[in-house]
């Protein structure tokens, strides 16, 4: 099982830092953000990543190299260089099959979730059910409280309803994905992942489960400095 840490966004709300520093590359609590997810990903058994880059992407390679300091295989796609910026989630995820394979892990570089466990026998019961994607949520944020998908009994997304529970939830950015989610997206074409992800809960083939670890959405400087100051 491969994954893809997707790292190539702007970071606009994180300005002025992400001016001069990749977003991914900031430094939370000792650690960049993307190192995290790194480290946890070789702990629980992954070897190849797949890092999507654009802004700045020449700090990013020359920061995480080949990726064995981390006992890692990593290998780019190069959104930047090869197409004149970010191609969107879901149009980077397409750019980059030829190197994941048929199932992966999906992780964001700019989320931060140090207690979420890469779980070889959660990649296993995916590959063998017919699921186009498993998804992660989190209770609603304040900065997102309406939530994004709600959980049904069965285990399933919901697109457009809340769950028996009365509540929807936040995509945590964390998922295991099918590449037959994103064949029909012509590499290098812009493409947002929300449609597919609406449509695959439409179909009832996305699971949901909620993560209940610390995890944050690293967007604004105030934000960093908070995490780094209750480190503190």
């Amino acid at each position: 099982m491969k994954a893809i840490v997707l790292a190539a966004g702007r970071g606009k709300r994180m300005r002025p830092l992400s001016d001069t520093c990749p977003k991914p590359l900031l430094e939370v609590q000792g650690k960049r953000l993307i190192e995290w997810h790194l480290d946890a990903l070789a702990r629980d058994g992954v070897r190849e990543v797949v890092v999507n880059t654009d802004w700045l992407e020449e700090q990013i390679v020359a920061t995480l190299g080949d990726g064995s300091r981390f006992g890692l295989r990593i290998a780019y796609s190069r959104e930047g260089r090869d197409h004149g910026g970010a191609l969107e989630t879901a149009g980077g995820i397409a750019k980059a099959l030829p190197l994941l394979g048929d199932a992966f892990w999906i992780v964001s570089a700019d989320v931060w979730a140090p207690d979420f466990r890469f779980s070889a026998g959660a990649a296993t019961r995916f590959v063998e059910s017919d699921r186009l994607a498993r998804l992660w949520l989190v209770p609603n944020p304040s900065f997102h409280p309406r939530g994004d998908f709600g959980l049904d009994a069965d285990g399933l997304g919901l697109a457009d309803t809340a769950g028996p529970d009365g509540q929807r939830w936040t995509y945590a950015n964390i998922a295991l994905a099918r590449a037959e989610m994103f064949a029909a997206i012509v590499p290098g074409t812009h493409a947002a992942l929300a449609p597919l992800l609406y449509a695959g809960m439409r179909e009832r083939r996305i699971g949901v489960e909620v993560y209940r670890g610390r995890w944050e959405n690293v967007g604004t400087p105030a934000q960093l400095e908070a995490l780094n100051a209750a480190s503190r």
